[in-house]
């Protein structure tokens, strides 16, 4: 296992003029040797180039990746001793679970009461070991996802482990268990874990750290925590979250403490509150729409002179909520206020009046 370093940037296209030409923008970007980490963007966003750039499988037209202090930039994957799951199963229909699992070490020359006691440990983490001795073919599409998932992780010599969507094939319901399964072997196993995926549940549930992406670049790289509490781009207070964060154009009143070149306001529906009319930093809004979610009322309000901004605040169950077409008074501003400049986060800080503009 190594740290990796990346610095470069990709585009598929042979002479690239403008940004949109590159699947990745220029960047710099280091995972920690022993990390869970997650490339978290939606489709087209360059999560797999990148991924593939890590493997191998892509060489970058710009700049470097470094292995420790290895350039491996024109290496190949089995040069950089890299395991790669990807989406939809890849194993041996004609050979047994246990076979599949092996076949990885026997390749390498290991010894055989070692794969046979490293086979054993897999199968028991993914919960195989009934199907040791089970031809593939005969398996479920999430079995065999979990050979796949097993044969990237048997090896104990790997400088990392990539996932690429991988539990795309697998039930809804499974994907729960198999995501808490990785989390507990890179837990016991302390390799070095990278894994696509469009999903924000899957990548907050199993990464350490997530690397939120969009058009090419990494807006931010944070824990799970930081990507909610203080995301540094629109586009990650978009994206993460269910439903997203609210953003406002924002006029600031006298008194109000805000960041130079405040253009607007983001707050996530669990910070929106209902507040008595004309309290500092609520604004009044026109229900209109009420669902209840079964843990969660999601309430949702048009502000502005004309209703032209909608505001949606997540709301406790037991609380009395204003009926649709009444105005409520919306709190808005507290310690979990973001304010941006275009589409960065500006610096922290706890403003107490506020009114929207156009």
């Amino acid at each position: 296992m190594a740290r990796i370093d990346l610095d470069l940037a990709h585009s598929y296209k042979p002479d690239p003029q403008q940004d949109s030409d590159y699947a990745l923008l220029p960047l710099k970007m280091t995972f920690d040797d022993g990390g869970a980490y997650a490339l978290l963007g939606p489709s087209g966003c360059g999560k797999t180039t990148m991924l593939n750039i890590i493997s191998g499988l892509v060489q970058p037209s710009h700049g470097t990746v470094r292995f420790g202090s290895d350039d491996v930039t024109r290496k190949s994957p089995q040069q950089r001793n890299i395991a790669q799951v990807f989406q939809f199963p890849v194993i041996y229909d004609t050979m047994t679970v246990a076979e599949n699992l092996a076949f990885p070490l026997k390749n390498r020359g290991v010894a055989p009461e070692r794969i046979k006691a490293r086979v054993g440990q897999i199968a028991e983490m993914l919960e195989l070991s009934g199907q040791l001795n089970t031809r593939a073919a005969g398996l479920a599409a999430d079995a065999k996802q979990k050979i796949s998932l097993g044969r990237g992780l048997v090896r104990e010599d790997v400088s990392a482990v990539l996932f690429d969507e991988p539990l795309t094939v697998i039930d809804p319901h499974l994907k729960w268990q198999l995501r808490r399964k990785l989390k507990q072997i890179h837990h016991e196993l302390k390799l070095t874990l990278i894994y696509v995926t469009h999903d924000q549940v899957e990548a907050l549930t199993f990464a350490d750290q997530v690397v939120v992406m969009t058009r090419g670049r990494a807006v931010q790289v944070g824990t799970p925590d930081a990507l909610f509490e203080r995301p540094a781009h629109r586009f990650v207070g978009h994206f993460i979250g269910s439903p997203g964060m609210n953003f406002l154009p924002a006029t600031l009143l006298a008194g109000a403490q805000a960041p130079a070149g405040a253009q607007t306001l983001g707050v996530r529906p669990e910070y929106v509150t209902l507040a008595a009319a004309g309290a500092a930093g609520a604004l009044p809004a026109t229900v209109e729409r009420v669902q209840d979610i079964g843990t969660y009322r999601l309430l949702t309000a048009r502000v502005g002179a004309n209703g032209e901004h909608a505001v949606r605040a997540r709301l406790a169950p037991e609380l009395s909520v204003p009926t649709v077409g009444s105005t409520a008074w919306l709190g808005l501003l507290g310690t979990h206020s973001c304010w941006y400049g275009a589409d960065e986060r500006l610096l922290d800080t706890q403003p107490n009046t506020m009114e929207a503009g156009a």
